[in-house]
């Protein structure tokens, strides 16, 4: 039994790797390759398949402002899942913290800084919960969502710095990917796993083997791909 929840990545990528358009934060995949010929058509697919992850979702600050959450003005409807928000700079506002408020059930919001704007709201909603740390330690975070708030399994759709923050924490116990039928390319444009790049022989232990376990053929030349991760 593992002293953590049980954690999938789950994400929609190219045939490349990459999870955005390019390395622009006004690019956008939920916006850009719904307009594309050839990917549009099965792109509702991945969003069908999000449906069914689990009741945890973890996610940035980042990506919640790039969607818009900080601007939105109307009302969300609400949504049955929790969200682990993981804002550091932080990159959300007050108005975004309140939107998530309405999106989710519950907010579970990590951050190390200690005049995030969600320190305001803490009185005024019930399913805010604010867990602060000095430095962000993953593997502690994953421990006390596990031993403190019974936290059975997270499904991971964050970017591809903090993906490689799990992976190399061997946090990541399975992958889940849709594959869409577009070729992206660009150095900087963001992939599933970003991060560090290992240098030495001696690294090769931080590197992961997977074992496939369903290979889905989906509609319009889409692929959904499912692994366990060989953890050491």
């Amino acid at each position: 039994m593992k002293n953590r929840p049980i954690n999938t990545l789950f994400m929609l990528m190219s045939l490349d790797g990459k999870i955005n358009s390019g390395n622009s934060d006004e690019l956008d995949v939920d916006k850009d390759w719904c307009t594309i010929k050839g990917v549009k058509e099965g792109i509702s697919q991945y969003y069908e398949i999000e449906k069914t992850t689990d009741w945890y979702s973890l996610n940035t600050g980042r990506t919640m402002a790039k969607i818009g959450v900080n601007e939105i003005k109307e009302k969300p409807q609400k949504i049955e899942c929790r969200f682990v928000i993981i804002d550091r700079k932080p990159h959300l506002t007050d108005s975004g913290v309140k939107y998530l408020f309405d999106w989710t059930e519950m907010l579970f919001l990590i951050t190390d800084n200690k005049n995030h704007p969600a320190y305001k709201l803490l009185d005024k909603f019930d399913n805010l919960k604010i867990l602060y740390y000095d430095k962000i330690d993953l593997e502690k975070l994953m421990k006390d969502l596990k031993e403190n708030y019974n936290v059975e399994k997270i499904t991971i759709q964050s970017g591809g710095t903090l993906n490689c923050e799990f992976l190399r924490n061997n946090l990541i116990d399975y992958v889940n990917i849709v594959v869409a039928p577009i070729l992206v390319g660009g150095a900087s444009t963001n992939t599933l796993i970003d991060g560090k790049s290992i240098s030495k022989v001696e690294e090769l232990n931080k590197l992961k083997a997977l074992e496939l376990l369903e290979c889905n053929v989906l509609k319009n030349s889409y692929i959904q791909l499912k692994y366990k991760v060989l953890n050491n």
